[in-house]
């Protein structure tokens, strides 16, 4: 198939009224048709937050990537705007991979992977290098005649040849730096370091950082950025093994909190944490909106889990809602958008409840924030039990004697089930939570943005429920529902 915008954009506007309702996200950012994963080109420009995303329109599975494009004034209620990007041409043929967006006087340049295969086998012959698009609109783009920008002849000696994807690009000290995400050719990942002055012509710097065992066998979507005092890392190894309770996903997201040396060309750090300890958080992308907050966006999905929604519904991946990344002392802590507050209606509210057994709440819903906070006191668990029904219920709990977050999806409804576990200390005997439930997603926050876990859910229409429960005594210091409307 020749692939075009055009094509694209017709086929969405012809097809779409084909798509199931049944798990659409209300308040989560969707494709519009097809098949979504990885946020690219995260960026806030000219009044707008513009985020595009790889995107295979015509089918809900992973095809010759094309990139998505939504525009939002909130980070809550998205406007699709046309595809800007397609394999449309040799050196991208067999997709547009990830990458990011930067303005260059009043223009949005897009920085890319064109993603080409080189044999028989898709998956082992391919060739990787990275490309620019232009606009002056920050809709319509046009790719640059003289593509690609950096090309395999600028992998450096000990990088892969085929893994060479996923350009991040900033601005510092007057010039362009992009980070792109490799490996060592012997299962270590790296990340490499370009400067340029026009993002047309690019020079290698360095490798600023490799793994080891422990980091898995290739690292993608790499995101360097400032904050406060420091530079922050961020990358999605794949192939991670898990590491107490923590990487149990396959492929996982860290953080690194270090110091980039532009000149030398590298980045120094000394330990590395995980951005989401949930079920389904992939290859985020960052940006600096206009007030100066790093705003994050990951892919709302897992590589090596069942999707139902790919099975008739027409439609496949979604975004997780937009966290504010701040520093906590040597740690990074997720909040959840402010601006998701003003989308809040019919509350509910308990407070001072004794608990000894489960009872369930005098509200519903499959579409709300909820916070809640407990007091520990003698219970051996407590927790929460969220779109429940019959047998059906997603539980969030925390055993004391552990300091234990456990999110559990066995009863969830039809698609994966498991459980994910992270630990989390109480403050002054009390564990916070805050929670977003979106018809087919949970968004656990612990403690103030100190742990979250996200995980998609696939319920009966009829499991609404919403529960508290405790094996020995605890206090329900209180709990605060509110229905979530876009």
């Amino acid at each position: 198939m020749n692939y075009t915008k055009e094509k694209a954009d017709l086929f969405i506007r012809q097809n779409k009224a084909l798509l199931r309702d049944d798990y659409r996200l209300r308040f989560h950012l969707m494709s519009e048709y097809g098949w979504m994963n990885d946020p690219n080109g995260f960026i806030y420009y000219k009044g707008k937050y513009h985020l595009f995303y790889q995107h295979y329109p015509y089918r809900p599975y992973w095809g010759p990537m094309h990139w998505g494009h939504a525009v939002s004034r909130d980070l809550v209620a998205w406007e699709y705007l046309p595809v800007a990007l397609a394999p449309d041409r040799d050196y991208d043929s067999d997709g547009c991979f990830s990458g990011s967006a930067v303005e260059r006087d009043g223009k949005l340049a897009l920085l890319y992977t064109g993603h080409i295969v080189t044999g028989p086998d898709n998956k082992n012959d391919y060739m990787q290098s990275q490309c620019l698009a232009l606009s002056d609109d920050g809709v319509h783009f046009e790719k640059f005649a003289g593509n690609p920008v950096i090309p395999v002849s600028q992998i450096p000696e000990g990088a892969s040849l085929k893994d060479f994807r996923d350009p991040k690009v900033f601005e510092r000290n007057g010039c362009y730096y992009t980070v792109i995400g490799s490996n060592d050719g012997k299962e270590r990942g790296i990340v490499l370091l370009y400067r340029s002055t026009d993002l047309k012509q690019w020079d290698f710097v360095n490798i600023i950082a490799q793994g080891d065992s422990r980091l898995g066998a290739n690292w993608e979507c790499p995101d360097l950025f400032p904050l406060e005092d420091q530079d922050v890392l961020i990358i999605s190894p794949e192939r991670m093994p898990a590491q107490g309770n923590d990487y149990h996903n396959g492929n996982s997201t860290v953080y690194m909190l270090g110091r980039l040396d532009t000149e030398e060309g590298k980045f120094r750090y000394d330990s590395y944490e995980p951005v989401d300890c949930g079920f389904d958080f992939y290859a985020p992308q960052t940006c600096e909106d206009s007030t100066g907050r790093r705003i994050i966006v990951g892919w709302m999905e897992n590589w090596t889990t069942e999707i139902p929604t790919q099975q008739d519904h027409h439609w496949a991946g979604a975004m997780t809602l937009p966290r504010e990344v701040v520093v906590a002392g040597d740690k990074l802590h997720f909040l959840p958008i402010e601006e998701i507050k003003r989308y809040r209606q019919s509350p509910y509210e308990v407070t001072d409840v004794e608990l000894d057994g489960e009872r369930m709440l005098e509200c519903s819903g499959d579409c709300y924030e909820l916070e809640a906070v407990f007091e520990a006191l003698d219970a051996e668990e407590f927790g929460l039990l969220l779109r429940k029904h019959g047998q059906e219920e997603t539980v969030v709990a925390y055993r004391p004697s552990e300091q234990l977050v456990r999110f559990n999806r066995d009863r969830s409804g039809i698609g994966p089930q498991g459980e994910r576990r992270t630990n989390v200390a109480l403050q002054n005997g009390r564990l916070a939570l805050r929670i977003f439930v979106d018809r087919s997603s949970v968004e656990v926050f612990v403690q103030e943005g100190e742990k979250v876990m996200t995980g998609r859910i696939y319920p009966g229409a009829q499991s609404v429920g919403i529960g508290v429960f405790a094996r020995g005594m605890c206090r329900l210091v209180s709990l605060r529902k509110w229905d979530i409307r876009v």
